[in-house]
Formats: structure tokens, sequence, C-alpha cells
């Protein structure tokens, strides 16, 4: 419980007993009308404190209508017709009902704390002079750092010396821990489990997993839902138009039909006034996409706000990259053909250029290589997305990349009849050779995707800088309905921009991408979802939603998980609406007075807060 939380149920506390105090009092002794009211004036504003300084705060930043109107305009007027017992309970049991709604929103934001609080309290740094503690945030790229059994870990950092098990499910999700040996890379907010390691910072505090991921919580919680912003709206028209329908019951009776009969109506209009708080409605929305957010992270996947829970379940169009995301990302080379030298020598020149490059077609070309690379010999190094790489290497100017940079360097090339990514080599102008390299089809990708095309009726769409040849074998080996090849980043764009063309305002286009290259498409799509690696800073900023351990099924949970937030949302407000217009209707006649009017306020407001809450427990 919060000290804001504390100090609110505390003030509410001593009001309740002076309340109870004073029904008592008034039931067992005979006392003045002066006394009574004093006596449950002092608890009225015990109770509503609370209600008083929120409609203050509403009124300085210019609304004056919320759902703290109503009660404070009701049970004023039930003072001003001598009805303060009933005054007081109304404020009583609406406070009760505040007080649950924050217990539960606060509930639901600390269990997101709990889930992603993986900042690391200090770092172990290692001077000449020995071990010392520092803040992570003073620590620079190329320190070293000692990580001991226990200790979580402070930044992004490379292992050097020693062996451990790492804790990554603050992160990922995944509840078996992993192995981290010298070469690995390790991410903060992970918990070392079993080995004194050392390693080198690869990024520093500001710029690690941990300060991303802590951010994006942060502004998540901040970020509303289209039904939360709709409801925050009609809740301001609702409430003028239910406060002149009350003053309207409270004026027109006594001045025709019942003439003279002031207190009777102006009782039922005050009544009416306490139904008609939209409180219910506005107080559970909020409480739904918290604890959609919440259930999310508890299974490794961040969502950065209401609003995209709302939309991905809308979702109908689903947009994919291929390479890393729809497969594996992990390249091997299947076959080389040199012109006019050995293989191994293309191979040699192909890797020696890609050398400053990390790229995973880089890395598959060293791994093919496997002799010693020296870096002294390369030189001039430019590095071009979409097109591949430029060096001098040896002396000569080398390009080693796909036809489009073949074909800016005006190199004639011989194309291969096969299909996986094809690494042309061309040295000046000269066509050395190529390279085919292939890449296999993630083994989460199939029920991914048949999840989406049959339970969500979406439509399967691919967008991939890779090869016509290679993006139609995937494309057709995963069933989907389009497929775009030998596409620049700007042309997914482009491609994109004509899906959200064609959609209406109900539909809703979701990326998915490994968030490394694909920046720029998950920016732009309704929903952009980043299955990269942890380290990569536009997987974080660029997206919306994060599958942190980078597995696609976790696609299918955050769109249950959606799902179920909207419904909980939908169920609250049609429940809420129900009740009110039966309510309303009964109070409008005189079948119910103003406790039970509050009582049955409080009740919806409960239930609904209680149906909210339970999307956090949700299990996918």
């Amino acid at each position: 419980m919060t000290a804001q939380l504390k100090r609110t149920s505390m003030i509410y506390g001593i009001g309740a007993v002076i309340y109870v105090c004073g029904v008592i009092l008034t039931q067992q002794m005979t006392v003045t009308d002066w006394v009574k009211f004093f006596l449950f004036f002092a608890a009225y504003l015990f109770i509503g404190f609370d209600t008083f300084r929120k409609q203050s705060d509403k009124l300085m930043q210019k609304r004056g209508f919320t759902e703290y109107t109503f009660i404070i305009l009701a049970t004023v007027g039930a003072f001003g017709i001598g009805r303060y017992i009933e005054g007081v309970l109304v404020m009583l049991l609406f406070e009760l009902g505040v007080i649950f709604e924050t217990f539960a929103s606060d509930s639901a934001k600390r269990s997101i704390a709990e889930m992603t609080n993986i900042r690391p309290a200090y770092a172990t740094l290692k001077t000449a002079d020995g071990e010392v503690q520092v803040d992570p945030g003073e620590l620079m790229l190329s320190h070293i750092i000692v990580i001991k059994p226990g200790e979580r870990i402070p930044v992004d950092a490379l292992v050097l010396h020693g062996a451990t098990t790492i804790d990554t499910k603050a992160l990922t999700g995944e509840a078996a821990p992993q192995w981290a040996r010298p070469g690995d890379r390790i991410y903060s907010g992970c918990i070392n489990l079993s080995g004194v390691i050392e390693a080198r910072v690869v990024k520093v505090y500001e710029d690690s997993t941990v300060s991303k991921i802590m951010n994006m919580v942060d502004e998540a919680q901040n970020r509303k839902a289209e039904s939360e912003t709709f409801v925050s709206r009609f809740s301001r028209v609702y409430t003028a138009a239910m406060l002149l329908l009350s003053a309207f019951i409270m004026v027109y009776p006594p001045l025709s039909f019942s003439y003279g009969n002031w207190n009777t109506w102006i009782y039922r209009g005050l009544i009416f006034m306490v139904v008609a708080s939209p409180g219910a409605i506005v107080m559970s929305v909020p409480i739904a996409f918290l604890g959609g957010i919440a259930c999310a992270a508890k299974h490794g996947i961040l969502v950065k706000g209401g609003n995209y829970l709302e939309d991905l379940a809308k979702s109908d169009i689903f947009v994919f990259d291929k390479t890393g995301t729809l497969t594996q990302g992990v390249f091997e080379v299947k076959r080389v053909k040199a012109v006019g030298m050995l293989e191994r020598d293309l191979l040699k020149i192909a890797a020696h250029v890609e050398c400053y490059s990390n790229h995973p077609i880089a890395q598959s070309l060293f791994e093919a290589y496997t002799g010693a690379i020296n870096k002294d010999k390369v030189y001039r190094v430019r590095e071009t997305p979409g097109y591949g790489v430029s060096a001098t290497y040896e002396g000569q100017r080398v390009h080693v990349g796909n036809w489009r940079l073949m074909e800016k360097e005006k190199v004639e090339i011989e194309e291969p009849d096969t299909s996986g990514s094809v690494v042309y080599v061309a040295i000046g102008n000269t066509y050395v050779g190529h390279i085919v390299i292939s890449d296999e089809i993630r083994e989460d990708a199939y029920d991914t995707l048949d999840y989406l095309k049959n339970r969500c009726n979406g439509v399967l769409v691919m967008l991939t800088g890779d090869s016509e040849d290679a993006g139609r074998e995937t494309a057709e080996e995963l069933d989907m309905d389009y497929a775009y090849s030998d596409l620049m980043p700007l042309e997914k764009v482009e491609q994109l921009e004509e899906f959200l063309f064609v959609q209406d305002s109900s539909e809703k286009l979701v990326f998915v991408g490994d968030g490394i290259n694909d920046a720029p498409v998950l920016a732009r799509a309704d929903v952009g979802v980043a299955v990269g690696e942890l380290a990569s800073a536009a997987a974080v900023e660029a997206a919306d939603v994060v599958l942190i351990n980078g597995e696609l099924t976790k696609l299918k949970d955050v769109i249950r998980i959606a799902k179920e937030t909207v419904k909980a949302v939908n169920q609250n407000i049609m429940f809420a609406m129900g009740i009110k217009a039966m309510v309303l209707l009964m109070a409008g006649i005189g079948y119910f007075g103003m406790w039970e009017a509050i009582l049955a306020e409080v009740g919806v407001m409960i239930a609904s807060i209680m149906n909210a809450a339970w999307t956090a427990k949700y299990t996918v």
C-alpha cells in the first residue's frame, strides 16, 4: 500500500468512526438539529476529503464535470434538505469504492513493478587497485566489471573470464537458466547464479537493456487506450447531461403535476444524481488495461501502453520481416562459385571485406572461411544497408553484396538459379564469383502463422530485402498471402503504406520484425512488434511491443491477452450501463432511496474493478 493510500485510508477511517458514533448518539439521545448537523458534517469532511481533493485537482485542470461532481452535489443537496445520515452514508460508500479502486490500481502497478524491477543496485568495477563498488551509471565502455553469484548484471557486457549460469526470467520469462561463457553476451537486469565472471562493458547504463526496458514500462502505464480516452471524453458529456436531467427532475414536477412538493422531488433528483455517476466505468477501464500490461510482462512481453493492447485485439493484417523473424537468422554457406580463382580465395576475400560488419551474413562468411582474419589489411570500409560492403583489401577495391551493389558499381554478374541469399563479389569492376547462403525457417513460425490465419482471420504478408526466389520459397512454405522481395528499408515502408491505405478504422496492421533494420516500418505500423535480440536499441525504441526472449509464439500470447483485456473492458461498460439504466428508472419513480442507490453504484464499481483486475491473472 502506498503512503498516499495509507494516509487517505486513515482520514477515511477517522470519518467513519465519527459517523458511526454520530448515528449511535442521535439514535440513543435527543440532540438539537444544529448538533446533529455539525456532528455529521465533521464526519462528511473527513470521509470526503479525498473526493474534494480530486475534484479540486480536476477544476485546476479546467475539468469541472467529473464522477466526483455528482457525489459532491448529491451529498451537499442531502445536507440541504436535512438528510444528514444519508448524505454521509453516500459519501462513505462512494469513497469506499474509490479506495478499493485505488488499491486495485496500485496492486496492478506493483505487480508490473515487481515483474520488471530489474534495476541493478550497484556494479563492481575492476581497477588497478582492486575491486570497487560503483553506481551502474558511472560505468564506461570497455570497463571491466566483476559479477559474483547472486548479483544482478548492471549493464550489457561481454564475458571475458569465467563461466556461469544466468537467470534471465525477469527479461524473457524463461525459467531455465542460461549458460554464459567467455565470448557470450550478457544483459543487464539478469542475475548471475553460479560462478564469478569478469566482463567488458559494451553498453553504458542509459543505453543498456535494463534502462530502456524500465523507461518503456514507465511510459506504458501513462499511455491511454482508445477505450479509456473515449470513456474519459464520454464521461464529460454524460456528466453534464445527467446533471441537467437531475435538475429537471428536481424542478419540473413541483412546478407542474406535483405542484409544491419540492422536498420529494429534490430528494429523487439527488438519488438520480448519485446513480448517474460514471465512476464505475471511468475507474474500471484503466484497471483492465493495467492488468493486461501486467499479464503480458509476466509472460516476457513488454507492451508500451493500453492503446496497443486495444489495437492488437483488432488486428487483421500481419506483416513480417523474413530474416531473423520468420527464419532463424543463422546463415550457412551452401555453395561457393569462384571465377578466375580458387573457392577458398573467394571466401577469404569476402570474409576480410565483411570483417567489420555484425550482419548475420558476415558471421556466416567468417564461419565458412575458418582462417585467420587480418583486419590490418582492410581499410576504407563502407557498409550500405540494403546493398552490402565495399572496402580496400590488399590494395584493391572489393565489393561484397547483393545485385543492387553490383548494379551500382556497374559490375556484370551471373545470376545463379538457386534459392537462398546470394552474395556477389567483385574486385573493382570485375565479377569474381558468388556465394549462396541459406537460412532455416523457425520452428515456431508454422504454429504462430497458422493461429493468425485461422483464429484471427489474418492476412499474412512478408516484406524482405532478400532475393525473390528466397522470399517466395519461405512464403510458400508458411502459406502466406503476399510476399514482396528485394525491398530496401524505405521501400518496405512504402509497401506497408499501401496496406494501411486500404484498411478501415476498425482494422489494425501489425508489423513484426527483428528491430534492427526495420525501425522505420516498426514505427509506421499501427502496432510494431520486435522479436529481436535484447540489446537492439531499435527493438525497444521503435517497437510498441517487445517479445523479449525472441519467441515468435509470444505473438499469439499477447494477442490473446489483448482480446481478454478488451473483453473485460466491454463487459464492464455493458454491465455498468445496464445496471445504471435499471436503477435510474427505479430511482426516478421513487422505488430507491439514496443509500440503496449508492449501494448499487458501489456494487457495480467493485464488480467492474474485480473483473478488470482479473485480467492480470489471465494465463495464456
